[in-house]
């Protein structure tokens, strides 16, 4: 399956309620990891396919399903770089724009390492209640292989408007944050 489509589904499923299920590290992350002195706990691995992994990782007392914050590792193995990731991201929501008021994004090139940050805003009113998420993500290159590192939070129903008037209290922190953290190691088996 091609990187974009790839991450058009991540995207879209990030909004999808799933059912909690705790597993296995496949990356050699297990966590805790610790972002802007929250403690976040291994959730949920998935390995697609042979090239692409993904972890989440929650607080404590947060469910995927109902997450307000989420750490996110994803691993892929082969085909991308932060450039082709990036543009994958813009053209996923470039044509989610279509059907999403919300969508809106950004990007930061650091040219002396390689990496990408890249955030963005989108949101879900199919269910019952409207989902508002926002992410960074920050592309690193490791050799042949791309590794994602991200920030997501969400705002839901009649709390999805104040949501998305915070932003611009702790947007910029938050990604300044991402941007300088040290960064869990990861090794696949």
């Amino acid at each position: 399956m091609p990187l974009h489509r790839l991450l058009v589904i991540a995207i879209a499923s990030a909004a999808l309620l799933v059912p909690t299920v705790a597993q296995e590290d496949a990356i050699g992350a297990p966590g805790p990891i610790v972002f802007e002195q929250t403690r976040f706990e291994l959730a949920w691995t998935s390995h697609p396919t042979p090239t692409y992994y993904k972890q989440e990782y929650l607080p404590q007392g947060q469910a995927l399903e109902s997450y307000g914050e989420m750490f996110m590792v994803d691993m892929l193995t082969e085909g991308a770089t932060p450039e082709s990731a990036a543009a994958d991201m813009i053209a996923g929501l470039e044509q989610r724009k279509a059907s999403d008021p919300v969508v809106n994004y950004d990007m930061i090139a650091n040219e002396a390492t390689g990496e990408i940050i890249f955030d963005f805003l989108l949101s879900d009113a199919s269910g019952d209640t409207v989902i508002v998420e926002w992410n960074a993500y920050r592309y690193v290159p490791l050799g042949d292989s791309l590794a994602l590192f991200a920030i997501s939070r969400r705002g839901y129903g009649d709390d999805a408007s104040a949501f998305i008037g915070s932003l611009k209290d702790w947007r910029s922190a938050t990604i300044q944050s991402l941007a300088v953290m040290d960064l869990p190691d990861i090794a696949l088996d």
